[in-house]
């Protein structure tokens, strides 16, 4: 899951939620909030078998990287 999905679609739960005490919560803790959970979510997502398409792409590009220095150490 992209990190800006993650924390678009958390924001978008935590605002909704807090739309109800809007009156007596400043607006800015939405931002706050999603700054201090979004890494726990994470974290289970994670736990739960998912990761980020940017740690995927990045784990991808390592296999190919070490893919290829296998094939050049077999060549030789």
């Amino acid at each position: 899951m992209d990190n800006k999905d993650l924390s678009e679609a958390l924001k978008k739960i935590l605002e909704k939620e807090i739309k109800k005490f809007g009156s007596l919560i400043p607006k800015d803790i939405v931002t706050d909030i999603e700054s201090k959970i979004s890494p726990q979510i994470e974290k289970m997502i994670e736990q739960g078998g998912y990761v980020k398409k940017s740690k995927y792409e990045n784990l991808e590009r390592i296999i190919s990287d070490l893919e290829d220095r296998l094939d050049k150490l077999e060549k030789n």
